[in-house]
């Protein structure tokens, strides 16, 4: 929805007053102050004593301390250096290709790579559900499509709960 314009040439004329009163009372306290404004703006700056920080001494390098040989080198424990475990397969050389054929704003690089990942199931992408909402979708195989009910009642008592929100779920209801 615009505006209304209520502009006139009486209040056209005003406003071009009010405009140029401003600017001409901006010019004269600027010719007024303007010198005094940056005498105070050059002591100011003249005055402010740059911070500098202490340099610090070089450090000796530390020598290695001296190790007894009778005792034997040991190889590190696992359980210090425990290899990085990934957390997904690694990705087939054909969806893999798919990067490099084309660019996203045409629909296929990037773009077309992402939507055949999106379209594997999460236990071939991944090693292990990596967080707690992974449970949801994890080993639910495919969608199996179901018919609609025609009947209205029906659907309504099918998908609300019988025993309220905070009743203990029947095992039939749970995915898992």
């Amino acid at each position: 929805m615009s505006r209304p314009l209520n502009m006139d040439t009486l209040r056209q004329n005003f406003w071009k007053e009010q405009y140029l009163r401003e600017k001409v009372l901006r010019c004269e306290w600027h010719r007024k102050y303007g010198s005094t404004v940056k005498a105070k703006q050059k002591a100011k700056t003249a005055a402010h004593v740059p911070l500098k920080l202490p340099t610090l001494p070089p450090k000796a390098p530390l020598s290695p301390l001296p190790t007894p040989k009778a005792v034997p080198s040991k190889a590190p424990s696992p359980a210090l250096e425990a290899p990085i475990q990934p957390e997904m397969y690694p990705v087939p050389p054909a969806t893999r290709a798919l990067l490099y054929e084309g660019i996203s704003h045409d629909f296929q690089g990037r773009y077309r790579y992402l939507n055949t990942r999106k379209l594997d199931m999460p236990e071939r992408r991944y090693l292990f559900p990596i967080t707690t909402n992974f449970t949801y979708g994890w080993q639910l195989g495919p969608p199996v499509k179901q018919e609609l009910v025609s009947c209205k009642m029906c659907r309504i008592e099918s998908f609300f709960r019988k025993n309220g929100a905070f009743a203990l779920l029947d095992p039939q209801d749970l995915a898992l």
